[in-house]
């Protein structure tokens, strides 16, 4: 029986390359996000992180053996120019969102044999990075939030992990890499000599869904070519 997978954030990015990956597999799609993905078969309802309408998940079926929250933001300023708003406005995308999601769903999380959630943080998180005072901060939540709920949740057999990219080629981060320079710049700041494409961070997503990984939970996983654990020489 093919395994029902809810992404919030199929539409681009991270999320879209997951969303081929995992229907490729066999996976079954849903999609919850403010624009309709341009992806054949998958079942779509609109959902905003900002503003959280939960009911919309009532069209999804009974079981989810799957939960992957892809919102993010990057708002990289200096810290005297971050206003409270920001902060606001970071915590609610990445934590908050996060957080209404998988209270809406967990019931039909519960009701799977081998249940899966996924949230993403940043290797700013880990490292410290200037300028990344207020997504780091969110992201930071996030990685408490994986520990804890990997451990709430153990006893339902629902693994909760966090995948930690550096900078992947996404809409997201496309003013990170609008120059050749900037380019050149992010290559060498990575020691496998390349920054991250969204299929990098797919195909870990989509192992961490999959029975392959049914041992693994509570887990953050550094995927950044490198950069969070070595330093070249």
């Amino acid at each position: 029986m093919s395994k029902n997978i809810l992404i919030i954030g199929a539409s681009s990015g991270i999320g879209e390359a997951t969303a081929h990956v995992l229907i490729n597999k066999g996976f079954t799609v849903f999609s919850a996000s403010r624009t309709t993905p341009s992806i054949a078969g998958i079942k779509h309802v609109t959902w905003d992180a900002l503003n959280p309408d939960n009911t919309v998940f009532n069209e999804l079926p009974d079981v989810l053996d799957g939960l992957i929250y892809c919102p993010g933001t990057i708002n990289l300023k200096p810290f005297q120019r971050l206003s409270q708003d920001d902060f606001k406005n970071d915590f609610q995308v990445n934590v908050l969102g996060a957080v209404s999601v998988i209270q809406a769903v967990l019931p039909k999380l519960k009701k799977s044999s081998s249940a899966s959630i996924i949230l993403y943080s940043t290797v700013a998180v880990k490292i410290g990075m200037g300028f990344h005072a207020s997504v780091a901060s969110a992201k930071g939540a996030i990685e408490g939030l994986t520990r804890s709920l990997a451990a709430e949740f153990a006893s339902n057999k629902i693994r909760v992990n966090c995948i930690a990219p550096s900078l992947t080629a996404t809409p997201l981060a496309k003013n990170l890499l609008s120059s050749e320079e900037k380019v050149e710049a992010s290559n060498k700041r990575h020691p496998i000599g390349r920054f991250g494409h969204a299929k990098d961070i797919a195909n870990i997503s989509a192992f961490l869904v999959s029975e392959e990984a049914s041992w693994i939970t509570g887990q953050i996983l550094n995927v950044d070519g490198g950069m969070s654990a070595i330093k070249m020489i």
